[in-house]
């Protein structure tokens, strides 16, 4: 086997693409995989009667028709703008993109087509998978350049069935405590028999935990970035500005998913108070721009405002997505141990403060607020809340560290950045925020060395400093 099939860290194996954020087996999917930093894309293939190979989940469409009976023209017109895409499509994106095909193949009649395919087009990460060991039997009579894995249900000896393959992929996510069953035995008997593991699509952070250590050859996720999150080694916090807002509506748990997933340490939320005295996330005092409600967010209860959607506005895919509570931000962010940093807009200090000590989150969440008399009053309740202050707001840098006993200080790429060294000296943290996405912006940023920064692309600034050593 090939130098990429023994990689120091598992493959990021994005399921059925990006699933977590985009349709399901589409281009964008794969696309935005991508971006997420996966290594390869789990894609379910069939094929038309009309021999034309394809991927979609399902055997039968919405209403009913088998898939394999239909022409790939029935099958288009049957379906989304996005969905069905061609196998040629996908390899092609794969080579722009330079990720890995992961083939689950439904259709084992063309298994052997699907291995002339990548070869012929000169894909070299791929790996070809079945439920169907005939599959598996056929690619291997065929001698396939390519590994084989044997796809494991729960309920099935993984090693009785995959004897013809290099790679057991177990289907396990279904199981409360899978990882429990990988223990030494399992992979003693993995060396024994030169296989190779690749586990099931996990979304559960706490679990993924555990199992990334596990050693395997990959993972499959609809997070594919949860997989192996970014580390900075200079200890640098990341702050996603209302979430990670690039890949998901701003302001949802999509959003804050993604970055938490990613790695990244913060995400920031703006809050307001409905007229029922209940605490939601969203910037704008008005729902027009980011719901399909209207009118200022004050004004309505938090019953109304549980009937309209956050995401439509972003991508129909988000159609479902609900306003957040503050109480939803903060089980999410205490589920991955990340942390928040919370604009208050609307919303009453004393409201929130009692929402962060009722999830025992005082140390992981500071706050800001354009209402300067919200401050005061976060302050005059709590000698332990985090407050930050923005450098701008201050004739001098004096007068910022002596206003709220601040936590921290803001400064923007238009500030004047010669107080650091003195900041660095009087142990007071700095972040650095910035909205925009100039590349040689971030790159400034990341030279300057804060303690935090605040932005619109992380995964951008990122790149920039896996790039310069300062991440991984």
């Amino acid at each position: 086997m090939t130098g990429w099939l023994t990689p120091s860290r598992p493959l990021s194996i994005a399921h059925r693409g990006a699933s977590a954020y985009a349709p399901e087996n589409t281009l964008a999917a794969f696309a935005l995989a991508a971006d997420l930093g996966a290594d390869m894309w789990e894609v379910d293939l069939h094929q038309t009667a009309d021999s034309q190979i394809f991927a979609f989940h399902d055997f039968t469409l919405p209403d009913g028709r088998n898939v394999s009976s239909l022409s790939y023209a029935e099958i288009r017109a049957a379906v989304g703008e996005d969905e069905a895409p061609l196998l040629s499509e996908i390899i092609a994106l794969a080579h722009a993109r330079a990720c890995g095909i992961y083939a689950d193949i439904k259709a084992p009649e063309a298994s052997v087509r699907i291995s002339e395919m990548l070869e012929a087009a000169g894909i070299e990460q791929a790996i070809l998978g079945a439920f169907d060991p005939g599959a598996v039997k056929d690619l291997r009579a065929a001698q396939t350049p390519y590994p084989l894995a044997s796809l494991i249900p729960v309920g099935v000896d993984p090693f009785a069935v995959s004897a013809d393959a290099d790679i057991i992929h177990l289907c396990w996510e279904q199981l409360d405590r899978p990882q429990d069953l990988l223990d030494d035995a399992f992979f003693s008997r993995c060396h024994e028999t030169g296989q190779k593991v690749v586990l099931w699509h996990e979304e559960d952070p706490t679990r993924m935990a555990e199992i990334r250590r596990k050693p395997v050859l990959g993972i499959c996720s609809d997070r594919p970035e949860l997989v192996n999150p970014i580390r900075f080694h200079n200890d640098l916090l990341v702050v996603c500005h209302r979430g990670a807002n690039k890949i998901a509506p701003e302001n949802t748990l999509s959003a804050a998913h993604a970055c938490f997933a990613a790695g990244f340490s913060h995400v920031e939320i703006d809050v307001h108070v409905t007229a029922d005295n209940n605490l939601v996330v969203l910037h704008d005092p008005t729902l027009d721009r980011t719901t399909n409600g209207t009118g200022p967010v004050c004004e309505h209860s938090f019953a109304e405002l549980q009937l309209l959607n956050a995401g439509a506005w972003f991508s129909p895919f988000y159609a479902r997505e609900m306003i957040p509570t503050l109480d939803d931000m903060l089980r999410l962010a205490k589920s991955y141990d990340g942390q928040l940093y919370i604009e208050l807009k609307s919303a009453p200090a004393r409201l929130v403060w009692n929402r962060v000590a009722a999830h025992q989150m005082q140390d992981r969440v500071f706050f800001w607020s354009f209402v300067t008399q919200s401050l005061h009053d976060m302050r005059a309740l709590s000698d332990e809340a985090q407050i930050m202050m923005r450098r701008q707001d201050f004739q001098t840098l004096e007068e910022a560290m002596a206003t709220l006993s601040p936590s921290l200080l803001e400064y923007t790429v238009d500030d004047d950045w010669s107080d650091f060294p003195e900041l660095r000296q009087q142990g007071m943290p700095i972040m650095i925020a910035y909205n925009g996405d100039d590349r040689a912006v971030l790159e400034k940023i990341a030279d300057a060395d804060p303690d935090m920064v605040n932005l619109d692309q992380p995964f951008v600034f990122a790149e920039i400093c896996r790039e310069k050593g300062v991440a991984s």
